[in-house]
């Protein structure tokens, strides 16, 4: 009977761990696969410092941030529908829909201000 497919090849069934060279090797290996193969367990293991560029006063309260966020959606809202008198099209539909959601969040943040101080 004739054989289709040849010998499999012959493996070295050394360990990596049978010197000291070969386990130092099979680590820098296994770090070097692991850096690439799995970035995300290195990116996850340095804590995220954020940045005090931009700081909100810690001091401020919860109704003066809610105001400002509120004229700020307010603001976000008037520019959006200001630019979709320029555009046509399917990017014309895409900002009336931003600016929905603009108009929602506001309306939440008037909401929240309601229940802070009922008029």
């Amino acid at each position: 009977m004739f054989k289709v497919t040849p010998n499999p090849p012959e493996t070295d069934p050394a360990s990596p761990y049978e010197s000291p060279d070969s386990k130092q090797f099979h680590e820098a290996a296994e770090r070097a696969l692991n850096h690439y193969l799995n970035p995300g367990a290195n990116i996850m293991a340095t804590p995220r410092t954020p940045s005090t560029m931009f700081i909100v006063n810690p001091e401020l309260s919860t109704e003066t941030l809610l105001v400002h966020a509120c004229e700020s959606l307010a603001s976000a809202n008037v520019m959006a529908n200001d630019l979709v008198d320029h555009l046509e099209g399917t990017s014309r539909h895409a900002l009336l829909g931003i600016a929905q959601v603009i108009m929602l969040g506001e309306l939440a943040v008037n909401r929240a201000l309601d229940r802070l101080d009922p008029p």
